[in-house]
């Protein structure tokens, strides 16, 4: 299995997945344009994009969907019943074209085994995703507003895993954004700030844990830094000090991790 992420932040959403000359992306959240760069550029084959899986209706990851269908029209878009109505006006889509999975639900993509859970957030029914091929689990959680021990239970499974790590709450606090912004960025349907992601993996992350991405990294209120120190204080303390960490971007395509071993940059 590869993952990569093509664009990974509120501006825009990404993520490349490929197994056995397949690929899918979690949620596509930047224009056809973008994503035929991006690919390019993390040296990837947008042409062997068999689907895109959906976590939610929010626009920086559903922006793309209407480019997907027209530049690649044999791709499903697969997404629960409740965000295939909402984003469909957003993404500028039909509803129809959807394929509906069920939360909890095992469903199949090409080579992969994919089962959406809930995620707290303040949209109508948003997921995270675990996703199996080749004997190799991820996991991806984004736009999570707390770190329930349910999402913990499926990140105790994954051999790479996507996390959200989104604002430290002292710039967050000092930040001049309005104070009902920063309440519902630091509330339970909001999203995590550096520490939520680390006590996530302290408590759950498993010794299977191979390469960890830190994830929609908030530009004003976070820096990679401090969210790579307060995530390598966590994996300390959880002895998986090996796990290879990377701090994922907005204006860039990040590393391609492989499961046999491999990596470039």
């Amino acid at each position: 299995m590869k993952v990569v992420s093509l664009a990974s932040g509120s501006g825009g959403n990404a993520y490349f997945v490929e197994s056995g000359g397949s690929a899918l992306l979690v949620d596509c959240g930047i224009s056809g344009r973008e994503l035929a760069c991006r690919c390019r550029r993390a040296g990837v084959d947008i042409g062997r994009i068999g689907a895109v899986v959906v976590t939610h209706n929010h626009i920086d990851h559903v922006k793309g969907l209407s480019a997907v269908r027209k530049r690649l029209p044999n791709a499903a878009i697969f997404a629960n019943m409740m965000t295939a109505e909402t984003a469909s006006m957003v993404a500028g889509i039909e509803e129809t074209d959807f394929a509906i999975f069920e939360n909890g639900q095992e469903f199949q993509v090409g080579p992969f085994s994919v089962t959406a859970f809930p995620i707290p957030h303040d949209v109508p029914d948003p997921v995270g995703f675990v996703i199996r091929a080749e004997g190799v689990t991820y996991f991806h959680a984004t736009d999570v507003g707390a770190p329930l021990d349910s999402i913990g239970t499926r990140l105790a499974e994954a051999d790479v895993a996507t996390l959200e790590s989104n604002h430290d709450p002292v710039m967050l606090a000092r930040s001049s954004r309005a104070e009902s912004l920063k309440r519902r960025i630091r509330g339970p349907r909001g999203h995590l700030a550096n520490c939520d992601s680390a006590d996530l993996v302290r408590r759950f992350a498993s010794r299977r844990l191979r390469k960890l991405f830190l994830a929609h990294l908030s530009q004003e209120c976070n820096t990679p830094q401090l969210a790579e120190d307060e995530m390598r204080r966590a994996l300390a303390d959880a002895g998986l000090g090996g796990v290879s960490l990377e701090i994922l971007s907005q204006d860039d395509p990040g590393a391609v991790w492989d499961s046999d071993g491999t990596a470039q940059c």
